[in-house]
């Protein structure tokens, strides 16, 4: 191996992959903070570009060029100076990307179809299956299945808008952290060597605030149900029709992607997600995918903004892995806003490897990977709740107000959104800090 080049310092480190500790590497380094600077330009680029130039931000091709413009320089350095680093990361980034695209086309080929009456019982319903399934089809499959049929069953209301926002906060948010299926950042965790079973622990925390949010949905849209006019009740009590699943042997496949990330090592657990999404596609009918609007353009975006993302972001974590004690959070309320106001204005799955690595930085050899129990159940809980708070918090939720808006429904601006998950959502994130986290 080459010498440490210009801005390098050379460091001891244990490095972890697939779980295991290995033994103290004396090849690796760590740069100067100038080389965090692509990774920090990249977060940028994916917070603001989607609200000052969409057109522009709409090509995969663009944000192809301007991840690999940004994380070139980055695996070259890590190309010369420390390639097990590198290599470790496209492990972990093919992993993370056969998940995401395993769940969202095999979550294609399913589709729900019905209409019942759009009562407040109903609408929680949907919701509160949604915010379960979440978990264990992620939160991308699981809105992609769900938020059709909520919106048909809504078709004949004038006040749907509150439906679609609270769809948000628990189906494509909270509702996915009880397994590393469930969000992308707990995945990431799954890859960094967290057990599988350990999100498990997330359970009370997640129980407590879905009952929580279900209840002030149920209360709300009772409100707003009694407002509806009464031509509204009678064209929802005729327009009905029962649910019809078609694609049925879909759910057989996305259960074949849960045992394969909980009980199958790597490769074979890459190998099995791939073949199995093979087959739901080449027998998922045409018919089936057109009526799903079903195209490979989301699952690029996220491959090509996370191939940029996984290289620019070795350096921060190898800076905050090192001098993560010095930046001054200790307790794990501290971890939890900090994660989740993070999380609500860049993607919360590169949030959640930076405050992981900072933890790891102050509390080396603790627990479970360098971290304390607690402090990790911080950190998911903050990515994962928090990714609510903006529709740029979670991937999903930008997905999910666009199939709102073209059935019609009149979305929040970026600010409307803000304002109505801080009114509902903080008081419910204090609550939980009190509860779990003091």
């Amino acid at each position: 191996m080459d010498p440490p080049g210009p801005g390098v310092l050379p460091r001891e480190a244990l490095l972890k992959h697939d779980g295991r500790l290995r033994a103290v590497d004396h090849g690796a380094f760590i740069p100067s903070p100038m080389w965090v600077v692509p990774f920090v330009v990249l977060l940028g680029c994916i917070a603001v570009l989607p609200l000052t130039a969409p057109h522009f931000w709409e090509s995969n091709l663009r944000k192809l060029l301007i991840s690999v413009g940004l994380g070139a320089p980055v695996v070259w350095l890590y190309a010369r100076q420390a390639p097990h680093t590198l290599v470790h990361s496209l492990h972990d980034y093919v992993s993370f990307i056969i998940l995401l695209g395993s769940l969202f086309v095999i979550s294609s080929g399913a589709r729900l179809d019905g209409d019942f009456e759009a009562t407040p019982q109903v609408n929680t319903a949907i919701l509160a299956v949604g915010a379960f399934a979440a978990s264990f089809i992620g939160t991308t499959g699981a809105s992609m299945l769900l938020i059709r049929p909520l919106l048909q069953t809504n078709s004949e209301r004038t006040r749907v808008v509150h439906t679609v926002v609270f769809f948000i906060f628990l189906v494509c948010n909270i509702g996915g952290c009880l397994t590393p299926l469930g969000d992308p950042p707990l995945f990431l965790g799954y890859l960094q060597g967290v057990p599988f079973s350990w999100t498990f622990r997330l359970a009370p925390a997640w129980f407590t605030t879905l009952v929580i949010l279900l209840a002030i949905y149920f209360v709300w849209d009772r409100a707003e149900h009694a407002r509806e006019p009464a031509s509204a009740h009678r064209r929802d009590r005729t327009h009905r029709r029962p649910l019809k699943i078609e694609g049925r042997e879909n759910l057989l496949w996305l259960a074949g992607i849960v045992a394969a990330a909980a009980f199958v090592a790597a490769p074979w657990r890459e190998l099995i997600m791939l073949s199995l999404t093979a087959v739901s596609f080449a027998r998922t009918p045409r018919s089936l995918h057109d009526s799903n609007h079903f195209s490979f353009h989301p699952i690029t975006e996220v491959a090509v903004i996370f191939a940029g993302i996984f290289a620019t972001m070795i350096p921060a974590l190898e800076l905050l892995r090192t001098h993560g004690a010095s930046l001054g959070l200790r307790d794990p309320w501290q971890f939890f806003w900090a994660t989740g106001l993070l999380s609500s204005v860049l993607d919360n799955a590169p949030t959640y490897l930076a405050f992981l690595a900072l933890a790891q930085g102050q509390q080396a050899g603790n627990d479970v990977v360098g971290v304390t129990h607690q402090t990790l159940i911080a950190i998911s809980l903050g990515a994962v709740f928090m990714g609510a708070n903006t529709y740029i918090g979670n991937g999903p939720n930008f997905m999910v107000r666009s199939i709102a808006e073209s059935s019609g429904v009149r979305m929040p601006s970026f600010a409307g959104y803000l304002i109505f998950s801080a009114v509902v959502l903080t008081p419910v994130f204090v609550l939980v800090t009190l509860l779990f986290l003091r």
